[in-house]
């Protein structure tokens, strides 16, 4: 069967409000996204929330959230399944009309009987069809689902990323595709919903694969074109076996929680299985929408590097001016002191980015690595010591310092005369509080002389006591 070409590209991510959205369904979304901005097509969003009893609406707001916060916009929507029940009614109706579907009575109980004898004889399980020629059943029995006829037939297609695709329809039998006429199933209600909505192709995961001749099926059954399918690949732990909570089936709001930026979420993912030509690392959005083509896509999986992500968001932040990393910082809802709050002057906070984005891989490090300037910590005499210098001779050294502040200097002059790690190291710490921070001249050229000097004179009485 040849894809019906559409003059439009319309393209549509569909996730289900059962869970938050996690880096595979954003992954996807990101692709449509990229491939419809690339040909001057619309990005529709369609929310499959039928299921319900697993669907929640803080999954929808989440996933709604989510997209918009890595810039995912879409043209149309949000669609709502919940919204469609009649026309997923009328075009049942005519399939059973059509005597192209029937009522199934068979009970759970019954067809896992069924499944288990299929399997013990060496068969692959699908439904024996017994309730095909159904006519007139018993007044007590209720039908438990809705059976679309599936043709035994070989059906193919054309794969935009893998290429020709072929199954045998005899191995699949005559599947569900609702629960009543009010319940549609995923495979029939993603039929009508591509349909009513022209979409020209289906850009989803490889696992979704099996569900295609299926959905081709019913295409035909009522008379639909076919759009172009183009399956992704998977997307792996670094063990290459499927994508696992431990490493990376993490929701996107979980990745934004730790820190990380959406563009660096959007650059990351958007390697996951696909390549520019010149196998540039840091890519912003136009550049990944004028490079993008699903025929760079590969076919095996894609291997999730969380070195990578953090790397890539590492970099992002280094090259952020100052302003704009406190910008970010504040966005991301660290309380970061302003000139009305304990006198840090926005100048201040600057520099204070400066001094840390150097080693900030995740916005939220920043607390960590820069708390030390807005409040002193507790800390103990002993970081104030020198490998084996005397506690008199660190207690001495640090009163000349007190002296020399705010002349870096002459700081450095007597460093150099006396030592440089004698001298330094317990005015870093001291200026700290802690086993490892910036140096002690440019913590010093932040804090200014009053605070500076306070602090040092904190570091004498500690070493006093």
């Amino acid at each position: 069967m040849t894809p019906n070409i559409k003059k439009e590209i319309r393209v549509r991510i569909a996730p289900s409000p059962t869970g938050y959205l996690h880096i595979g369904t954003a992954r996807s979304a990101l692709f449509n996204w990229l491939f419809s901005k690339k040909e001057n097509g619309k990005f529709i969003l369609r929310i499959e929330d039928t299921d319900l009893e697993r669907s929640e609406k803080k999954f929808e707001k989440d996933i709604i959230e989510s997209l918009k916060w890595l810039g995912l916009t879409w043209d149309e929507g949000p669609f709502f399944q919940s919204d469609r029940l009649d026309i997923y009614e009328k075009y049942l109706r005519q399939l059973l009309e059509q005597n192209l579907a029937y009522y199934c009575y068979c009970t759970k109980e019954e067809l896992e009987d069924e499944r288990q004898a299929m399997l013990s004889q060496g068969m692959p399980p699908k439904y024996s069809g017994k309730c095909r020629s159904k006519v007139n059943p018993k007044a007590k029995e209720k039908p438990q689902v809705i059976r679309f006829k599936v043709p035994e037939t070989r059906i193919a297609f054309k794969d935009l990323i893998r290429g020709d695709i072929s199954f045998d329809t005899g191995l699949i039998g005559d599947i569900a595709i609702a629960k009543d006429l009010r319940t549609p199933l995923y495979n029939f209600a993603v039929v009508i919903d591509d349909y009513e909505m022209q979409i020209s192709h289906v850009i989803r995961g490889e696992d979704h694969i099996a569900n295609t001749p299926k959905q081709m099926l019913i295409q035909k059954a009522l008379g639909f074109s076919h759009p172009h399918y183009a399956h992704l690949p998977l997307i792996l732990d670094p063990d290459r076996s499927k994508m696992s909570k431990r490493y990376s089936a993490t929701s996107i709001s979980e990745y934004r929680k730790e820190g990380y930026l959406p563009e660096v979420m959007m650059n990351f993912m958007a390697f996951l299985g696909w390549h520019p030509k010149d196998e540039k690392e840091l890519m912003t959005a136009n550049e990944m929408i004028e490079e993008f083509d699903l025929g760079r896509i590969q076919k095996g999986g894609a291997v999730f590097n969380i070195e990578k992500l953090n790397w890539l968001n590492s970099q992002y932040i280094k090259n952020f001016s100052n302003a704009e990393l406190v910008k970010r910082i504040k966005d991301f809802g660290i309380s970061v002191p302003d000139r009305t709050s304990k006198g840090v002057s926005d100048d201040q906070l600057e520099k204070i980015a400066g001094i840390t984005k150097e080693r900030i891989k995740k916005l939220s490090d920043f607390s960590e690595l820069a708390d030390f300037f807005f409040k002193l910590p507790d800390y103990s005499p002993e970081l104030l010591i020198w490998k084996e210098t005397p506690k008199e001779t660190i207690k001495e050294n640090l009163e000349i310092v007190l002296k020399l502040v705010p002349d870096s200097g002459k700081i450095m002059k007597l460093a150099e005369e006396k030592g440089r790690g004698e001298i330094l190291w317990p005015l870093r710490a001291a200026l700290s509080g802690k086993m490892a921070s910036p140096g002690p001249l440019e913590i010093m050229n932040i804090l200014g002389e009053k605070e500076a000097k306070s602090r040092i004179k904190i570091a004498i009485k500690k070493l006093s006591s």
